[in-house]
This record gives structure tokens, sequence and C-alpha cells, in this order.
């Protein structure tokens, strides 16, 4: 599966959510889409998955068109949060129903998930709870089979445990059943290890997409004697300072070379890593409160 976006915008009531975002997706891997609220992580989807088009530029599906194209829209499936308030099926029934059409949908698959999940499949889909109805989604999602599977924040409304179960599902799954997943969080301390490759959405404009390992090593934190610290990141890009007394502690993002090791060295200074998390929250502090 070739996912292309080539500089797709999408502009409501005059107010441009996506700028001119391009990139390339292949898989199979399993990718992470991150962004604060707001970012258009969800208009993105939602322009990959047809279910709205993009105001220019376009996006394709192995070279096809997605918008308007059945049998690329067929391909992927897109989970997300559902108002199921007036949904009158029974869970069994709904999945039945949904599975119509998924081609590559597993009926077996889908009642062994529904077991570990603790949904029975003849309760009223409406009368769910809220992580009852998520946990179903995700059933519907991983059981699909499709492609290209996308979830939008699934886990809203699971707690603890269910979220683990489905996180060890998706990775169990990838590896059986390999294809192109596309996990949308929030939490991401919970699910960096499943990432393969990163997109980061800042302000809708694409701020990086590259291996994950790759980016998070760009991100360190040097702790020490302040004047050595301040002499060490003069010309670096800090993202975060932190001070107690004497002691002070930067965090750097860009390149570590040799020479940099060396001065390192030199002004007797410590040097970690920093997480996935900590490294996306302080290179997208500006961005806007409400999601898109």
């Amino acid at each position: 599966m070739k996912i292309n976006f080539n500089q797709v915008s999408f502009t409501r009531k005059q107010k441009t959510i996506l700028h001119n975002i391009s990139f390339q997706l292949e898989g199979p891997k399993i990718v992470g889409l991150l962004g604060r609220n707001g970012a258009g992580k969800t208009t993105l989807l939602s322009i990959l998955t047809a279910f709205q088009q993009a105001s220019n530029g376009t996006v394709t599906l192995n070279n096809e068109t997605t918008f308007e194209n059945e049998h690329a829209v067929e391909q992927m499936i897109f989970v997300r949060d559902h108002n199921f308030e007036y949904e009158t099926e029974k869970v069994g029934d709904y999945i039945e129903t949904y599975a119509k059409f998924r081609p590559n949908f597993d009926h077996g698959y889908a009642h062994q998930l529904l077991k570990r999940f603790r949904v029975s499949k003849d309760l009223e889909v409406a009368k769910l709870s809220k992580g009852m109805a998520s946990a179903m989604q995700v059933v519907i999602g991983l059981a699909s089979r499709a492609p290209v599977t996308i979830f939008d924040e699934a886990y809203l409304g699971m707690d603890a445990p269910a979220r683990e179960l489905f996180y060890k599902e998706v990775l169990n799954d990838f590896m059986e059943h390999p294809r192109l997943i596309i996990l949308s969080t929030h939490l991401i301390s919970e699910m960096e290890t499943l990432f393969e490759e990163v997109i980061i959405i800042k302000n809708g404009r694409l701020f990086t997409h590259e291996d994950k390992e790759a980016f998070q090593q760009r991100g360190y934190r040097i702790t020490g004697d302040e004047q050595s610290v301040n002499e060490f990141s003069k010309d670096k890009t800090i993202v975060a300072t932190q001070q107690l007394g004497p002691t002070k502690s930067v965090m750097i993002y860009g390149s570590f070379t040799d020479d940099d090791q060396r001065r390192l060295a030199e002004l007797n200074l410590e040097r970690s890593f920093v997480s996935l998390q900590d490294l996306f929250i302080h290179l997208t502090e500006e961005e806007n409160e409400d999601d898109e």
C-alpha cells in the first residue's frame, strides 16, 4: 500500500485547516500521527479516507485518487469516536452488517476480540458504555483487516487494561497480517513503542515525517554547571530549560556530532535522551487548543 499526499490544503468557512501537506507512506508499517488539539489530524485522516474532499492538492492510494473511488475506499477503514445513541441493533448484528462492506473481514477473529474485551454480542449498541463502544469499534477495525487501517483516538473511554489489550492486539495482528496501520493519539507514552515512523502536524502544517528513532535521537538533554551548559548550548536549538540552584538542564533539538561529544567531556556535562512524548510536547507547544 502506498499513500501519497501532494500539496494538500483544506479550508472550511474561510479558515485554512491544512496548509500544503505533502508526504508519502508505504506499508506494511505502523505509523504514529501526532499533533495537539486543533492541529488538523482528524481532518487529514478524513480527507485520506474520502469523508471530505481536499480544497487543493491530491491524495492517492496506490496511484488512484481516493475521493469518490469505491475501490480505494474499501481498502481503508477509519475508526474514530462515534455517537451510537440511536443505534438499536445488537452488537453482533451491527458488526455483521459492517462486515458486508469489508472484503477481508475475519468473523472468527471479531468474535474472539469481543470475548477478550468482554463485550457481549447480544447487547444493544446504544446501551453500551463508552468503554465498550470503543472496544466494539476497535474490534471492527482490527477484524476488518483492511490494507490501510486507521485508528483515530480509538481508545476513548477505555480503561488502562483495555487500552493495553488494544496495543497488544494491534502489534500481534500486524505481525500476523502485515498492513499499513496509522495510529492517531494523544497517549504517546503508551503507544510510542508501536511506531516505526511518526508524522507530526503542527498548526495545520507538516512538522516532520520520519523514522521514529531518528527523530527521537535528535532530542536530548544536557545537564551540569550553568556556565558549562550555556557554553555548550549557545549555538543549539533549545526547546526547554530547567534550573535548580547552580545546576542547569536544557532540552536540545538537533544533531549531536563527534565534536559535541568531545565538548561534552571537556565541560563535564551529562547527556540523556528524552521521551518521544516530552520532545513532542516542547516542539509543538504553540498549538491551538480546539481540535478540528
